[in-house]
């Protein structure tokens, strides 16, 4: 597939089995996806969210028939992903999704951003270098333990200690 192909032969050929036009439309689709991420996830989320999304749409592109149709569909995915990441993080139960969409649409993006900036401030400091490690440089349980020469027990009681004081900050 050559460089100057639109996106629209893109879709074409990645609907007809070209593993080089979807990859291709991946690489286009990712600084979109990664700039709504940043406006609609926590910050430690956009990364995940994004990735999430383009694993669907690369397993699900055979869906999507127009482009135009698909610039949305990876939004939404994109939007659900960042939603169910909250959810994670504030540890609100999956079948309270009105609460958390409530709690999420009281909020503009950068009000999300600015709480959650202030949430880990907040934190102790032993409790935001596990957090930083986890969701920031993306290490293990066992990474962390040995970069803190700590047992895996305890980085595990430190991390959910510290998002129980996130989620605590966060919905006071």
């Amino acid at each position: 597939m050559g460089s100057t192909s639109t996106p629209d032969a893109l879709l074409l050929a990645a609907h007809a089995g070209d593993r080089d036009a979807m990859v291709h439309l991946l690489q286009l689709q990712q600084p979109y996806l990664r700039r709504y991420a940043q406006k609609r996830c926590l910050i430690s989320d956009v990364d995940d969210a994004v990735q999430e999304a383009l694993l669907v749409m690369s397993r699900h592109l055979s869906a999507v028939r127009k482009l135009a149709s698909f610039s949305g569909w990876m939004f939404r995915i994109v939007q659900r992903e960042c939603r169910r990441l909250a959810r994670t993080v504030l540890r609100n139960d999956p079948y309270e999704e009105a609460l958390v969409d409530q709690w999420m649409a009281a909020h503009t993006p950068d009000s999300l951003r600015l709480d959650m900036a202030s949430a880990l401030e907040s934190l102790p400091p032993r409790y935001l270098e596990v957090v930083m490690l986890r969701d920031f440089e993306a290490l293990t349980i066992r990474e962390m333990a040995e970069r803190l020469s700590l047992d895996p027990a305890a980085v595990k009681s430190r991390l959910h200690r510290a998002r129980v004081m996130i989620r605590e900050y966060l919905l006071a």
